[in-house]
């Protein structure tokens, strides 16, 4: 029940998102648009500049790159036997490689394992902040339905002022340069704001999508991966890395999340499948309810 109650909000914000949209019709994209260019880099500038940076960072980073790359092959492989088109080929790699490691695995980390399991949720969420505005906007830029090429792709990566963000926050922590606590004020309103507002255009493209628009096949595989072959995965990669069993257990708690809400504003963006990929993400969230808690039997929680 206690995990339930955790995961409440994150649904009650889908609702809210889902309703509005019924109700209101909005355009979808602007506000998507708004989030992904206004909101998300100072909150990616926030993150990277207040998460002290220390020497698990090392072990940490070359796991989540392992995770990434090895479920990058794993989906590659489960696309070309589904024999999906370019644009489902990345909608996959959004829903399968993107984990939800923020706004939701962060809290249950913290239920699961007191404070310092949450300090390690936290860096894992940076890390995948990272990921997320780079390798999430090439696979969405890529998988658009626009045919862009790989060269166009990389450019739209350099293009998103997110990325800019989190590389600031990064420079400025490592320089020990302070900033006045009145402009992190001010940047934390509207880095408070974006995740909600990323949750609600999730809700709100759940409303608008057409279920005949979505190949069900691809979108029961993306799943699978993400909520099985994930956290397994994550498993053996740490099995051979020097690390406290604490940090083992809540690395693998987040690689068991479902796929990440900003997947559906960059595939709303890009137009890569945003029915696909909203849907993926709706799905895994509501079967997360089920599998997390067994994740964490296995964990010994």
């Amino acid at each position: 029940m206690a995990l339930i109650l955790i995961i409440l909000p994150v649904l009650i914000v889908f609702a809210i998102g889902y309703i509005g949209q019924k109700k209101l019709q909005l355009d979808i994209k602007t506000i998507s648009t708004m989030s992904l260019y206004l909101m998300s880099p100072p909150l990616a500038f926030r993150t990277f500049y207040q998460t002290p940076i220390t020497k698990d960072y090392a072990y940490i980073f070359a796991f989540a790159i392992l995770l990434c790359l090895l479920l990058f092959i794993v989906t590659w492989f489960a696309s070309k036997s589904l024999r999906t088109s370019r644009s489902e080929s990345s909608a996959m790699m959004l829903g399968a490689v993107f984990m939800n490691s923020g706004n939701y695995g962060a809290p249950v980390a913290l239920f699961a394992f007191g404070n310092e399991g949450f300090h390690v949720a936290v860096i894992i969420m940076v890390i995948h902040s990272l990921f997320m505005n780079s390798l999430g906007i090439f696979f969405a830029s890529i998988g658009s339905k626009d045919n862009v090429s790989v060269k166009e792709a990389l450019k739209q990566v350099f293009h998103m002022p997110v990325l800019y963000g989190a590389v600031a926050g990064v420079a400025l922590q490592l320089l020990h340069i302070p900033i006045h606590q009145s402009i992190m004020d001010g940047l934390s309103l509207v880095a408070d704001a974006s995740i909600p507002v990323v949750m609600l255009v999730l809700g709100m493209q759940l409303a608008s999508m057409s279920r005949r628009r979505v190949n069900y096949p691809v979108m029961g595989v993306t799943s699978v991966i993400r909520i099985v072959a994930s956290p397994l995965i994550a498993a053996a990669i740490l099995y051979f890395m020097p690390l406290d069993p604490l940090i083992k257990s809540v690395l693998i708690l987040q690689a068991a999340m479902p796929a990440a809400a900003n997947t559906t504003m960059l595939a709303l963006q890009f137009d890569t499948e945003p029915d696909l990929v909203s849907f993926t993400t709706f799905m895994t969230t509501i079967v997360s309810i089920i599998s997390i808690p067994v994740v964490l039997f296995f964990l010994g929680v």
